[in-house]
């Protein structure tokens, strides 16, 4: 189980690291997207960036727990 992690003195939960970076992973992916013109073939795009989100962080989450010992020794 993933505990949380020391950050300068203040315990922060490890789903809210990786759902920040999943927000700014998709913040790039949205730039990427309207400049290659990616939503101009999408029905909804706001659905299209939801799911995007949820993949990214599920893809994070996984991440992390798979990786827990080597994150601990590096934030902590």
């Amino acid at each position: 189980m993933m505990t949380d992690i020391n950050f300068f003195g203040v315990f922060v939960d490890t789903g809210l690291i990786t759902a920040m970076v999943a927000g700014l992973l998709l913040m790039g992916l949205r730039r990427l997207f309207a400049a290659t013109g990616v939503y101009r073939w999408v029905w909804h795009p706001p659905l299209l960036d939801l799911s995007l989100f949820a993949l990214l962080w599920f893809a994070l989450a996984t991440a992390a727990v798979h990786f827990q010992d080597h994150l601990v020794l590096l934030l902590g």
